[in-house]
């Protein structure tokens, strides 16, 4: 297997964890708002959880633009600048007190987010099979 097949299988694998991430938070809004959890539990199940999902985002797009696969990596250069953004501004915590007043803000964005990460997904899934369908010939 070449390069190429292995950051695509990668890419499918990482983005397979972002998806599953971005289900989750959606499911935890859904759970505030039908008041399923209070708004506490809420913030203290989500707030670990920005970190390691723009990381590993972060991850990819700087492994699609150090092994030039620019097309991926702008693709993925609007969401990696916003989390850096949100990070820097210091919003991407979420504060208990004022969950209710950014709820549709966030719920909205983790959607966004979900189906940005779904689209991706089958695009890395179509390059990988095309990656590994090049080895075999």
């Amino acid at each position: 297997m070449t390069g190429e097949s292995w950051i695509f299988i990668l890419a499918v694998v990482v983005n397979a964890v972002n998806l599953f991430s971005q289900v989750f938070f959606t499911i935890m809004y859904s759970d505030l708002e039908c008041d399923y959890i209070n708004p506490i539990e809420l913030c203290n199940k989500l707030n670990p959880w920005f970190l390691p999902e723009a990381g590993l985002h972060a991850f990819l797009t700087i492994l699609f633009l150090i092994n030039g696969y620019w097309f991926p990596f702008l693709l993925n250069l609007p969401l990696f600048a916003y989390n850096i953004n949100k990070f820097i501004n210091k919003n991407h915590l979420l504060d208990a007190t004022e969950i209710f007043r950014t709820l549709s803000k966030h719920k909205k964005e983790s959607f966004l987010k979900l189906g940005f990460h779904l689209l991706m997904f089958f695009f890395y899934l179509y390059r990988m099979i095309m990656a590994l369908v090049n080895d075999d010939s």
